[in-house]
């Protein structure tokens, strides 16, 4: 399954290496655009967020959802290749 994980990063100089290290530790991954990822696992949003909070502060905010097969947009050939890849 496809997870979309959108976030805003609200803390000024924190470093926020380990939360993408954990975002590129899933099967597979997209991210074209800056704050959103892509992501292929068997996890669901739970277990994802689970995943992810250790890394994001109390003033952050994340969210996980569930991708479907209805999309458009404006992106690369690259992205979209993995979108319908996925």
């Amino acid at each position: 399954m496809i997870y979309i994980i959108g976030y805003d990063l609200n803390k000024p100089g924190q470093d926020y290496a380990e939360l993408f290290e954990a975002l590129k530790s899933f099967p597979s991954w997209w991210h074209y655009l800056d704050s959103t990822w892509l992501i292929s696992t068997n996890n669901n949003a739970t277990e994802i967020f689970n995943k992810l909070k250790p890394y994001i502060d109390t003033n952050d905010r994340i969210l996980v959802i569930q991708a479907n097969n209805d999309h458009a947009g404006w992106l690369s050939q690259k992205a979209w290749d993995w979108i319908n890849e996925h």
